[in-house]
């Protein structure tokens, strides 16, 4: 009689991180979990970023916690770069090693009339390239330059390559959450494990 030993390969380390921020312009903590269900909890100061964080948690499968406290007397500018600074920092701390990541994404989201296009490559280069014609220059209280602002900061500190295109839309809030959506299912795709090289770096370098 034979008996035929079982093969277990060890557990995937929780990715997980927490990063806090602070500076004379803002008190940031962001708290992520690469592998949750979409749970949030978000305090930006200004509604509509909080209503995009969300897009980035629910169609992400990311569970995000975001508590900014910043100086919105001035204007956004400083709270909507920095959260997108202190969370690239956290995705680059959670994502570890890279071994077995998918790394590359690629979607396109409809919303009603707007269509948007993003494209990422966890390739630890940063790089931002965005064309986003939005049709109004404010968004309930979020100053839609600002947009660029956030990604700009997040690329820099994630370290990744993202490609962000709205093809189509005349309706501001459109236009926009139909970006973040996009951004978050691109990012889902690139962070999965890829069972077939779950440990091994996804780049003929061996490292990124």
């Amino acid at each position: 009689m034979t008996s035929s030993a079982l093969i277990s390969t060890p557990a995937a380390a929780p990715r997980i991180a927490e990063v806090s921020r602070n500076t004379a312009e803002t008190r940031i903590t962001v708290r992520i979990n690469l592998d949750g269900t979409g749970q949030n909890k978000l305090h930006s100061g200004i509604g509509f970023l909080d209503h995009m964080l969300e897009q980035i948690a629910r169609h992400g499968l990311i569970d995000m916690e975001v508590h900014c406290e910043g100086d919105l007397h001035i204007d956004g500018h400083h709270t909507v770069e920095d959260i997108g600074i202190t969370l690239g920092q956290a995705f680059a701390r959670a994502v570890g090693d890279k071994k077995g990541l998918r790394r590359y994404g690629h979607v396109y989201v409809p919303l009603d009339e707007a269509l948007s296009r993003v494209v990422v490559d966890f390739s630890g280069r940063p790089g931002l390239h965005m064309d986003v014609k939005f049709t109004a220059g404010r968004i309930g209280q979020l100053d839609t330059q600002l947009v660029y602002e956030f990604f700009q900061g997040f690329v820099n500190h994630a370290g990744c390559t993202v490609h962000i295109d709205n093809l189509k839309g005349f309706n501001a809030h459109h236009q926009c959450e139909s970006v973040f959506k996009a951004f978050a299912r691109a990012v889902r795709q690139a962070l999965e494990i890829d069972p077939r090289a779950a440990t091994t770096i996804p780049s003929t370098k061996g490292s990124l």
